[in-house]
């Protein structure tokens, strides 16, 4: 028997193999070929033609795309603004609100005729849902103005409907339960002879065999005659209590420019409050007083003051604003960055409603502060948020110049910017000046052996003299690295020094833990 040939086999169609011969024609159906590992449908499943089961990957129509105004762009930016941010609100549940609102306003056509500038948050809305929910059970208590039983009567209630409920069985149960002296009478005589390993435990068998309800109207009769007078007869329970309800800003009515500053323990009193009108003339009056005094125990205190008034009364505006710019000035000028950071954090939400103020200064104070605390997380976030325009200007540009500096370890460009610092940014930088000249002590100490000028470390390192450079090393324990040649000559031997301004630098770079950090 000869067989075909490869090149033969390879010439013969595949469904001729099956459909060619005549015998073979009734006996199979033509199948086409599958294109993937996914489960054929049932039979008679589709009833489209074979041309669309031909094409499964036949790309269905687009659902017609929903133009967003905006309007609702905007309302959406400030549900989660953070100035608009609630506490008692949990963002799932606010984004789940902000999605019911918006859908709503889809599905009956409002998108565009709605005034989504005056439309509440969805947290607010949230909160007045709660508000309400409050409100309706504490009515619905009420409302058929039948008061509620007393404990006597909801016991005795209690009492009988589960004496009514029981069965015999659970009696017989209850029966076989207790110790053959107590099934026999109420009285026995020869419960009183059973020894107990303590008091505790004589209770807990006396009471083993009641009901709860008989176990609670025991517990009122043995309080009821050891603490509670006898003419007392019976004893209300208390009513839930009224939800509050937010009354709205305080209204200040006191003329007072100084006021100390107290903590709120209580709803504010109008009579304690200033206007804004008398908190204008209070600013005016601190300013001056601050110029001829300079006295920061009671600037801080009353400027304290002054931001609590602004707050119980719900003042955002611009005078808003230069207060807390005048307090954050002050408290760099002392070096208080506990009530500068709690400062700042409020400028950063009054700056973001526009309000007016110096929003370039402070953010460029914001970068000097995060290279002072060593924050990389927080400084990427500022450096995301900045402008074109912003970068150009000259507090913030001189900010980021000197944050490029220490990144690149060029400490001759960073002293030249420190000695240029616009506004108060040198308070922040002389925060950490010091911290950063031991780092280019160690790299000079490094570079060059095996001594150095001194004048050379006062120029590099932006020191005002040869005096303050010398003070620096002294202070530092370094007494012992500075050695005076002739002609008055000062020079730091560098070759000894290395260790020791590497232990150093390493010190001053410990972790940074300031009050009230942003």
């Amino acid at each position: 028997m000869s067989y075909p040939s490869m090149g033969a086999l390879n010439s013969i169609k595949p469904r001729a193999l099956f459909t060619d011969h005549p015998e073979a024609r009734g006996a199979f159906t033509p199948v086409s070929a599958r294109t993937s590992f996914a489960q054929p449908p049932p039979p008679g499943l589709y009833t489209t033609s074979h041309s669309t089961h031909s094409n499964p990957t036949a790309p269905s129509p687009e659902k017609a795309k929903v133009v967003w105004p905006p309007t609702v762009r905007t309302y959406v930016q400030r549900a989660f603004a953070i100035e608009n941010t609630a506490p008692e609100v949990d963002k799932k549940e606010m984004e789940t609100k902000l999605k019911q609102v918006i859908a709503s306003s889809v599905t009956d056509g409002t998108l565009h005729a709605r005034d989504w500038s005056n439309e509440p948050l969805p947290q607010q809305i949230i909160l007045q849902e709660r508000k309400d929910s409050l409100v309706k059970s504490a009515d619905h208590v009420y409302s058929n103005g039948v008061s509620p039983l007393t404990l006597q009567e909801t016991n005795f209630k209690a009492h009988d409907s589960s004496s009514k409920k029981r069965k015999s069985s659970e009696l017989d149960e209850r029966q076989e339960r207790l110790p053959p002296w107590s099934a026999s009478t109420s009285n026995n005589v020869f419960e009183d002879r059973v020894s107990y390993p303590d008091k505790r435990h004589r209770g807990e068998e006396k009471t083993k065999g009641l009901s709860k309800s008989q176990k609670r109207k025991q517990r009122f009769e043995n309080g009821h005659s050891q603490g509670l007078p006898q003419h007392i007869s019976h004893v209300k329970e208390a009513p839930p209590p009224t939800p509050e309800v937010d009354r709205g800003p305080v209204v200040g009515r006191c003329q007072d420019l100084e006021k100390k500053y107290f903590r709120l323990t209580a709803p504010p009193n109008p009579d304690t409050v200033r206007p804004l009108q008398v908190l204008e003339q209070t600013l005016d009056h601190l300013k001056k007083k601050w110029k001829a005094e300079k006295n920061y125990g009671y600037m801080c205190d009353q400027l304290k003051s002054l931001r609590q008034d602004l707050t119980v009364q719900h003042i955002k505006t611009s005078f808003t604003v230069t207060v807390y710019e005048v307090h954050a000035r002050i408290a760099l000028e002392k070096g208080d960055l506990g009530e500068y950071n709690q400062c700042q954090t409020q400028l950063r939400a009054l700056y973001s409603q526009h309000l007016g103020g110096h929003p370039e200064e402070f953010k460029a104070y914001r970068i000097l502060y995060f290279i002072h605390t060593c924050n990389r997380t927080d400084m990427n976030d500022v450096l995301a948020d900045l402008t074109a325009t912003e970068k150009q200007h000259p507090a913030i540009r001189h900010a980021l110049d000197a944050r490029s500096a220490l990144a690149l370890g060029n400490f001759h460009r960073f002293f030249r910017l420190y000695l240029e610092t616009p506004n108060m940014g040198a308070y922040l930088m002389d925060m950490f000046v010091g911290r950063e000249r031991l780092v280019a002590l160690s790299h000079i100490c490094i570079s060059y052996k095996p001594d150095v000028k001194l004048r050379f470390v006062t120029e590099e390192l932006g020191f005002e003299s040869d005096d303050e450079s010398a003070r620096f090393i002294c202070d530092q324990q370094g007494q012992t690295l500075l050695d005076e040649k002739d002609a008055g000559d000062v020079r730091l031997l560098t070759g000894k020094a290395v260790r020791f301004f590497e232990g150093a630098r390493a010190a001053a770079f410990q972790r940074v833990d300031i009050k009230g950090q942003i």
